[in-house]
């Protein structure tokens, strides 16, 4: 027959190209794109203090962000409700901080907790010891006094009538003078594990003012409800802001705090900070916008075991510095007022138009808005915290400068971009991590081809520890076009005469065999030119 004969060719234009070659892929939908996230630029704080977080986060061998988040806060601790930047007009921020960094375990995050915490304990200790003999005579003070109205009362108790009078009234002006008769609380700059109603106390106690900094995300346990069994989320909201706060529970006495200021430099798994978003009323209350999150790539599997270490210089020099300017503002009453020099107000001006103008519908920042929407405030707080940094001695008789100014929005860009990703994820299918995973592994191996039995094989049971853990992100990936289930295996071959052909009897005795496991294909630009 003839090549050219019609009868050669009938019924192939009734064929698709599917029919051909296969079913034809169409152009994948990326997963969610998640770009390098930009490193802590630790440059812009000032030398010593730059110094130190490099040196801490070199012999830790760990990401400098987390370091670098940390001399953030440790400041915020050391100068909290004792200074604030006034930015202009009646713009006023205070420069306490809330700070998370996200590290998966293993990380030796307690060791560096442990190196830049170190001064603001040893303040801690030296304040307590300072002000012993103060609370030593305050408490003498009060057991007198409580004594002589208890006298006193009980003399008016006894006395003639016509001395009963006189004798009341001086009872009640002594037992007045015991109820204001107060002793102060040990001085505390740092707490951990802290319920909010024991904060609001250690506010009250600690004139307004404390730094919660851990290793672990138990605080956000706690403002969930763990004591309470609902989440309880005022206290760190208005610890925040500095807006005051009043208490008032039977059988307690009323608690009044003018000006509160807490700061938080927090490490979390990263888990703790994609789950955080599901605390009720964390997103519409603001609690979740307050924070300066970052996310940096952990070091696991590639660390230097045989670092540079530490200096002792540069300990001693972060622990003069940040020891005196604790100590120096402890016995402040009334905070320190920052004020800007007209070029470094006109730096943070120009960042509030960037601000401003992308939030706007379609900009990059209308998906984190609430966040954002404190960002140019967080900015003036840092820029407050590297100015005093910078002039640890006399920061509170100096203006901002420009290059301060400039060096804060430094900062605010990189927390702007981690805040990104870590609002991104709180919103993504709980499979994109895993589907990433998967489609990590399959570049890299080049798969073509895989049975879901020999995917799970080949993968760390860290990240998928049953088979049925696939199914979420296989789901995804098929979703998105980058794999695709083939069609399981025909029926059973039937005879010419008849049915499928019957096992053998010693076949049909044993159990039945496991089901074939399920066939993927993978899209052609996972393994191009394959």
């Amino acid at each position: 027959m003839s090549p050219h004969d019609p009868e050669l060719w009938a019924g192939f234009d009734q064929m698709t190209p599917e029919d051909v070659a296969g079913p034809v892929w169409d152009e994948p939908v990326p997963l969610t794109p998640r770009g390098q996230l930009p490193a802590f630029p630790v440059d812009a704080l000032p030398d010593w203090l730059a110094t130190m977080a490099a040196e801490v986060a070199e012999e830790t061998q760990t990401p400098v962000d987390l370091a670098g988040c940390l001399a953030l806060a440790v400041l915020g601790t050391a100068a909290g409700g004792r200074v604030i930047v006034h930015v202009r007009g009646q713009w006023r921020e205070p420069v306490n901080l809330y700070t998370a960094v996200a590290l998966p375990p293993g990380n030796r995050k307690s060791a560096v907790f442990s190196l830049m915490t170190q001064p603001l304990l040893a303040a801690e200790k030296a304040l307590v010891e300072l002000t012993a003999p103060q609370r030593a005579e305050a408490a003498a003070s009060a057991r007198m006094t409580k004594a002589a109205a208890e006298k006193a009362a009980a003399k008016a108790a006894n006395a003639e009538a016509d001395k009963r009078a006189e004798l009341t009234a001086e009872a009640v002006s002594l037992s007045q003078a015991a109820d204001r008769a107060t002793v102060p609380a040990e001085p505390q700059l740092v707490a951990d594990d802290i319920t909010a109603e024991s904060l609001t106390t250690t506010l009250a106690q600690q004139d307004g003012r404390i730094g919660i900094l851990s290793p672990e995300g138990e605080i956000f346990e706690i403002i969930a409800g763990r004591y309470s069994g609902a989440p309880n989320m005022g206290i760190f909201l208005k610890g925040h802001a500095g807006d005051m706060v009043r208490v008032n529970r039977m059988g307690r006495d009323a608690q009044h705090i003018e000006r509160p200021a807490i700061t938080m430099g927090l490490a979390v798994q990263p888990e703790v900070l994609d789950s955080i978003g599901q605390i009720k009323g964390a997103d519409g209350r603001g609690l979740l916008a307050r924070f300066l999150y970052s996310k940096p790539e952990s070091l696991v599997g590639r660390r230097n075991l045989t670092p540079a270490l530490l200096s002792p210089d540069t300990a001693a020099a972060y622990t003069q510095k940040l020891g005196h300017l604790a100590l120096a503002l402890a016995a402040w009453t009334e905070p320190a007022e920052l004020t800007l020099t007209p070029e470094a107000d006109a730096v943070l001006l120009a960042y509030q138009r960037v601000t401003e103008s992308r939030q706007d519908k379609g900009g990059s920042l209308r998906p984190i808005i609430k966040w954002s929407s404190k960002r140019d405030g967080a900015v003036a707080r840092i820029a407050g915290l590297l100015h005093l940094a910078a002039h640890p001695a006399d920061a509170w008789t100096r203006l901002i400068a420009a290059d301060t100014m400039a060096a804060a929005t430094r900062l605010g860009d990189y927390f702007t971009a981690h805040a990104l990703d870590v609002f991104d994820a709180m919103g993504a299918d709980p499979a994109q991590d895993t589907a990433h995973t998967l489609l990590t592994h399959l570049h890299e191996t080049r798969t073509a081809t895989f049975t879901k039995r020999e995917l799970f094989r080949g993968l760390a049971r860290g990240d998928f520890p049953a088979m049925s853990d696939l199914d979420p992100a296989l789901a995804l990936l098929e979703e998105h076009g980058w794999v695709r289930q083939q069609p399981p295996a025909g029926p059973p071959r039937v005879l010419a005469r008849g049915g499928p052909r019957p096992p053998p009897a010693a076949a049909r005795s044993r159990r039945a065999p496991r089901p074939p496991s399920p066939r993927y294909e993978t899209h052609p630009r996972i393994t191009p030119g394959a």
